[in-house]
């Protein structure tokens, strides 16, 4: 096998990207759709991989090695990207999802966030985590990418529906953060003060709010 072989959609498994390819990055589906612009060969503990330069639509130029990184190859129509590792759902038929499917999808918390086999600081930090999102603008569009896994969110729903939909979300990630910090309880100050300084800012306030006296 040659230098230029890498590790393609998951780290581990063998695959070829090329210039001009188009990709994604099966953990960061907000970030959209990518092409590949530079492509060298190199390695991850003692593994050949690839080191790419992908050019996303939502999030610009991005460099990856493939020995870590879950770069897969895009469709040629927009299809669904459900990251296989980060907590959101198995793949689902969202096109022709019903009202009570849409809104779990749409509404729910992704399950690294909840994961009942990960700890209390794990499921925090995955918590504080998806604060990163906004509910307007381009921050509404990556949230519902990475909530419903569609490259374009756009072609399922108009921003109307997005909107409702996470302020719906919203109301559920508040709840749950709530819960979420009385399971840290047991957790090492020295090491929630860490968790909390390198969340989002949304989240340090979520935080503040939750412990602000009533």
């Amino acid at each position: 096998m040659s230098s230029s072989s890498l590790l393609g959609t998951k780290p581990g498994s063998e695959s070829r990207f090329e210039i001009g390819d188009q990709v994604v990055h099966a953990n960061k589906p907000e970030w959209g759709r990518g092409t590949v612009v530079s492509a060298g060969a190199a390695e991850h503990e003692g593994r050949k991989c690839q080191r790419l330069s992908v050019r996303f639509t939502r999030a610009g130029l991005k460099t990856v090695m493939t020995g870590v990184a879950p770069i897969e190859r895009a469709g040629d129509i927009a299809e669904v990207l459900r990251p296989k590792d980060d907590g959101h759902h198995d793949p689902l038929p969202i096109a022709s999802a019903g009202h009570k499917e849409l809104m779990k999808i749409m509404t729910g918390i992704p399950e690294r966030a909840r994961d009942p086999f990960a700890s209390p600081a794990q499921r925090l930090r995955a918590t504080l985590d998806l604060y990163k999102f906004e509910g307007e603008g381009g921050g509404l569009i990556d949230w519902a990418a990475a909530q419903s896994g569609l490259a374009d969110p756009l072609s399922r729903f108009n921003r109307h529906e997005l909107e409702e939909y996470y302020r719906m979300f919203e109301k559920n990630l508040h709840k749950h953060l709530s819960q979420v910090v009385r399971d840290a309880n047991n957790v090492p100050a020295s090491e929630l003060v860490s968790i909390a300084k390198s969340a989002p800012p949304a989240a340090q306030r979520a935080l503040q709010k939750l412990h602000r006296p009533r």
